[in-house]
């Protein structure tokens, strides 16, 4: 199947002929190459303490033939970076599809989060010195890192409730708290963790309070006191910490664009990062549906006599899901294009639905399919289950649903209204004065 055959015509002009032909790629390498290594890559990882002591083999040597095929760094946008590989929003998002249905085709092509997020500040709003220590070894591949925001025993889906302490001691930041939910933190690749805390809690604007600073994975005064799991998955050998900090301390070179912008770096950060993680959502539930249609028609296993694509109800399923993941593809291209005619803060509105809407019909197709397998489905012989615990932690990553349709909710009755009360109140008298010239009595309109 060529790309042109796969991309919605509302955005093919949006597309260029050399993204088709890496879309093409893309596809390829993600079908023939790294989902038949999904279960090798597992298999190197082994068990226990080891899986977060090494890299798997073969995750080289498809990062070795993702860079032979040029595919590599695909995520930054042409149109607001220099340091990617050339493509819009809307050709990465398209492309992100297909590495949305392997859990290691993201690492290998180095589109992987939080990486990706990362590279992105590095890139926008970085010194030089910054750029050549962390950005340019990350764009290689050579280390990885992690972006530490969230912290136990507050809600963090309010951000200016974030207590890590940064206080500045001469030419030195010290750092004390706690954070958790810091993926990427168990990997032994990991090199630099990019920090937000508080710098001025006393300034009276609570999003000047908070500042982003670098903190270089092992600088003294770190722990990593545990790894956290999703639903019983580990992810390693990247993980999610549980880390302290008790007087860490950093120059005051490594600041981030300035104390006070950690709100404006860390939405310059998510905006983007949130429809890279809806598109590769939108092909978690692709390759479900695939799952779910090779079961309805699985001649070995007939309950009660018959394929169960004899049953309605599977039939039905399967052209819900066609529907619902067309639709959420659009959603989230409609984003990506958005962006790419101006930028993340133009476009809060469709990050934001399609923030919200994708993980939803993920989870939903991806249950179907589950279901349609039965006790294969909740264990380890499919990756449906491993996709479904993955995919259910975005409906509370990078801000809960409850909170992006909170803010949604207020943009649009503020926006709407005036509008939308006069427009209503002029149709109401207008339909009043008609029936009166018509010799009609009044109505309660």
């Amino acid at each position: 199947m060529v790309a042109s055959t796969r991309i919605p015509m509302i955005v093919e002009p949006f597309v260029s002929e050399r993204a088709k032909k890496t879309l093409d790629l893309v596809e390829q390498f993600v079908e023939k190459e790294c989902i038949p290594r999904e279960a090798l890559y597992q298999a190197q990882l082994g068990t226990g303490e080891a899986r977060w002591a090494k890299t798997p083999v073969v995750m080289e040597e498809l990062k070795a033939k993702a860079r032979q095929l040029g595919l590599w760094n695909m995520f930054l946008p042409k149109n607001h970076f220099k340091e990617g590989a050339g493509f819009s929003n809307v050709e990465y998002g398209l492309m992100a599809e297909s590495l949305g249905k392997c859990s290691i085709a993201s690492e290998a092509t180095n589109n992987a989060a939080p990486d990706t997020g990362n590279m992105e500040v590095f890139a926008k709003y970085g010194t030089e010195a910054q750029k050549q220590e962390w950005l340019v070894p990350l764009l290689e591949g050579k280390i990885r890192s992690a972006f530490l925001m969230t912290e136990p025993d507050i809600a963090s889906s309010d951000a200016k409730n974030i207590q890590l302490d940064i206080r500045r001691e001469g030419n030195e930041y010290v750092i004390n708290g706690q954070k958790w939910w810091s993926s990427g933190t168990g990997d032994k690749r990991c090199k630099i963790y990019i920090v937000m805390g508080k710098t001025d809690p006393t300034n009276l604007d609570p999003y000047k309070q908070q500042s982003v600073v670098l903190v270089p994975a092992g600088t003294p005064g770190i722990t990593i006191h545990r790894m956290l799991t999703v639903y019983g998955y580990d992810d390693a050998p990247h993980g999610h910490g549980h880390l302290s900090f008790k007087n860490v301390r950093v120059p005051v070179s490594n600041i981030v664009l300035g104390e006070g912008r950690g709100f404006e770096i860390i939405q310059g950060r998510l905006g983007p990062g949130r429809i890279h993680h809806a598109m590769r959502a939108v092909g978690a539930a692709e390759r479900a549906l695939e799952y779910l249609i090779a079961r309805a028609n699985d001649e070995s296993r007939k309950p009660f006599g018959a394929v169960i694509s004899s049953h309605g109800v599977i039939l039905e399923w399967i052209a819900k899901s066609r529907i619902e993941i067309d639709s959420a593809r659009l959603i989230v291209l409609n984003a990506a294009v958005r962006i790419d005619s101006a930028d993340a803060k133009a476009a809060l509105k469709e990050i934001a639905e399609a923030k919200v809407l994708v993980p939803q019909m993920a989870l939903t197709v991806i249950d179907r399919a589950v279901q349609a397998h039965g006790g294969m489905g909740v264990c380890q012989d499919t990756p449906l289950a491993s996709m479904w615990a993955k995919l259910r932690t975005l409906r509370i990553a990078d801000g809960p649903d409850e909170v992006h349709l909170s803010q949604m909710g207020k943009r649009e009755n503020k926006q709407r209204k005036e509008e939308v009360t006069a427009k209503i109140q002029w149709q109401k008298d207008e339909a009043q004065r008609l029936l009166t010239a018509n010799g009609f009595p009044k109505s309660q309109l």
